[in-house]
């Protein structure tokens, strides 16, 4: 009876005594927060969250598309520097649990903005979670964007159609913050790529912005 008591107290303390030596392997475990359910401050509503500029015209859109080149490639996103080729998820709804649902299936193409290669801004939605999480569904698709500096190459393809970016500004969101809209006068397309940040807590939003070429 003496050893089995001694047991029940014995396991517990080796459980814990390897969780603490080895947190760096095993933290993850404890951070689903910071890969799930953070954009459900920043895009909010309308008048809460972040403010969209949408195209002022659209009229010319075929007309543009055919500006270029025709590529047999799925919907996806290319980043070079960083090695990311992922498929893009276009959903069309503003709920949580939808976008969080595209978001195990690759990134995802925010409904409020404009579409690839359209006047106004384009907004890509990616996880970035933890050291050591583990490399399942696309936790991890966007944990090393704060790499990316001016002039970094982003490709986007889509409706097989291939659009060039180039990165232009890195800056961090807080909750509620709205993505800046001064950089729309001189391009008729700005894309941002749009995270937690830092991985670790997801407290913040990491925000990567690009120029059409």
């Amino acid at each position: 009876m003496g050893n089995k008591k001694l047991w029940k107290y014995f396991i517990p303390l080796l459980l814990l005594t390897l969780i603490i030596f080895n947190w760096n392997q095993v933290s993850w475990i404890f951070n689903y927060r910071a890969v799930s359910g953070f954009f459900s401050e920043i895009f909010k509503s309308d008048d809460q969250g972040i403010k969209i500029a949408h195209p002022s015209n659209n009229t010319k859109e075929a007309e543009e598309e055919e500006d270029y080149e025709y590529y047999q490639k799925e919907d996806s996103l290319e980043i070079p520097k960083i090695g990311i080729d992922v498929p893009l998820v276009l959903i069309d709804s503003l709920e949580i649990k939808e976008i969080e649902k595209g978001l195990d299936l690759g990134v995802v193409h925010f409904a409020d903005s404009v579409l690839p290669g359209q006047d106004g801004q384009t907004i890509i939605l990616g996880h970035s979670a933890p050291p050591h999480w583990p490399k399942m569904k696309y936790y991890w698709v966007f944990i090393r964007i704060n790499e990316l500096t001016d002039g970094d190459e982003i490709h986007i393809f889509f409706n097989n159609r291939k659009y060039e970016y180039k990165v232009t500004a890195k800056f961090f969101l807080e909750s509620g913050d709205e993505i800046p809209q001064d950089h729309l006068t001189d391009a008729k397309n700005m894309l941002y790529l749009v995270s937690c940040w830092p991985p670790e807590t997801g407290t913040r939003r990491i925000a990567v912005e690009a120029k059409l070429q």
